[in-house]
């Protein structure tokens, strides 16, 4: 009998079983609503800061301070107390949801330390980039959502490059892959692809979720792949090979500069409309209309979230291209297709393998489990009509 790579396909996907389906279909709606009610958080919070003076009476007490200290102070202000505000919701959505559907062990002590370290970051940096948008603000007049957003562009780039080295070191520890098949395997996928085996690293990914995972970080020559220790407990060895491969086909095609260029397009597009919207909407919110004014900041992030927040459906596109390109080089040149597809299946837990044609567009960063596992066996069908010729 002729192999089928449909009936394959729904070998595979319905191996997960009934009741596995169904979590995963209740866990993936259950984000998709939780997105939108993140935008109805993020409208409180503006508004209760806004009608709490606070920014406003701190940026009056430092009128007499240079205009980047005192933005700086407003700005780290701003992100501190919205923090606090969305704290629940952000313990609900990103630690206690989790445990509800076994994504994570992490103890909430640990998860809040984690954030306490990510706010510190945010408060600093993003204070500092804000800081430095006040500034053009005064000096560039009309333009100054071009200068901005173009200045943006490079810190994005800047973090990318800073954050596999100094970043990402502070939330989980990484280090060679341990001695045994999986280096011996994963090395050598490397070297044929003519990447440096000190560039892949395992991490400790277990401290935060229980989800098989691997990526992709950095740019240049802080650019390295990371796989998760979940795969040395979790996955076999052709599963960890194919994940690799596709991981090493996002670093051999540059993927990571596509979406620096199409984030820094989005970037300066949402800071134009913000200025545009900016006068309405701070007037809607009882806030100071003056968008030069640090008081103001609120309206200006809540602008530019929201704007941001539309043109997901666009990066997702890029990114289901991206995550098709991965697994074609995967299959291509590590040529494990069951492998590929069983990895991929481990991963319907916290992703439907099945969503409807609308919600994939809008709302998945990667192909369905589905679609994904079916291009793995098309692959394998190719493979066995060739090896019968």
């Amino acid at each position: 009998m002729a192999f089928d790579p449909e009936l394959a396909t729904r070998a595979y996907i319905d191996g997960l079983g009934d009741e596995a389906l169904a979590q995963a279909a209740a866990y993936t709606a259950g984000n998709h609503w939780l997105m939108l009610w993140s935008l109805v958080v993020t409208v409180v919070s503006t508004w209760l800061i806004i009608r709490s003076g606070i920014l406003a009476t701190l940026a009056d007490k430092l009128s007499a301070k240079g205009l980047f200290n005192r933005a700086f102070r407003v700005s780290a202000a701003f992100i501190v107390l919205s923090a606090i505000i969305e704290l629940p919701w952000t313990i609900y959505t990103s630690w206690f949801r989790q445990t509800q559907y076994n994504m994570t062990t992490q103890p909430l002590s640990d998860f809040l330390g984690q954030s306490g370290i990510s706010l510190a970051l945010s408060a600093v940096i993003t204070g500092l980039v804000l800081a430095l948008f006040y500034v053009l603000i005064t000096r560039v007049g009309k333009l100054w959502w071009a200068w901005f957003g173009g200045v943006t562009a490079c810190l994005i780039t800047l973090m990318m490059l800073l954050g596999p080295t100094l970043i990402q070191p502070l939330f989980n520890d990484y280090s060679p892959i341990p001695d045994g098949e999986v280096k011996t395997a994963v090395e050598a996928l490397a070297v044929e692809a003519n990447i440096p085996t000190d560039r892949i690293f395992m991490y400790d990914g277990s401290r935060q979720s229980n989800n098989f995972t691997a990526n992709v970080a950095g740019i240049g020559s802080s650019a390295r792949i990371a796989i998760s220790d979940v795969a040395m407990t979790q996955a076999d060895l052709d599963e960890v090979k194919a994940v690799t491969g596709h991981e090493i086909g996002h670093y051999v095609s540059g993927h990571i500069w596509w979406i620096v260029l199409l984030a820094s397009v989005q970037i300066v597009i949402a800071f134009l409309l913000a200025d545009r919207l900016f006068v309405p909407t701070a007037r809607l919110f009882g806030a100071r209309e003056d968008i030069r004014d640090p008081a103001s900041l609120p309206v200006l992030i809540l602008l530019v979230s929201l704007l941001m927040t539309l043109f997901g459906p666009v990066n997702n596109t890029l990114s289901r291209m991206n995550e098709t390109d991965a697994d074609r080089y995967s299959l291509q040149t590590v040529n494990l297709p069951d492998g590929l597809a069983s990895a991929l299946v481990k991963t319907a837990e916290y992703r439907n393998p099945r969503p409807g044609k609308l919600q994939e567009i809008v709302f998945y960063t990667h192909p369905s489990v589905e679609g994904r596992v079916r291009m793995a066996m098309e692959h394998k069908a190719k493979q066995l009509d060739t090896e019968s010729l």
